[in-house]
């Protein structure tokens, strides 16, 4: 699975939102994604692809900014 396909997952799982409205434009906020389910997502990008978020890091507005911090994050990994 990529960063895309576990966020699409995760808001269906958890907020009922369709798969096609999440798009790299869409915001976060008005998705339903509050702080708490911020973190959430979070944890669980953190258990799927064990990677780690700094605390220090900005929090992504869309759907887009928290698919290239995770991507960016996944690919440090691997190098």
């Amino acid at each position: 699975m990529d960063s895309i396909g576990l966020i699409r997952e995760f808001l269906e799982e958890r907020l009922g939102v369709t798969p096609e409205g999440v798009v790299p434009a869409a915001s976060l906020a008005e998705l339903g994604v509050d702080s708490l389910m911020m973190l959430e997502l979070i944890f669980e990008f953190e258990d799927r692809f064990g990677a780690k978020l700094s605390s220090g890091l900005a929090t992504p507005k869309t759907v887009g900014e928290m698919v290239t911090l995770m991507d960016s994050l996944i690919a440090e990994q691997k190098s």
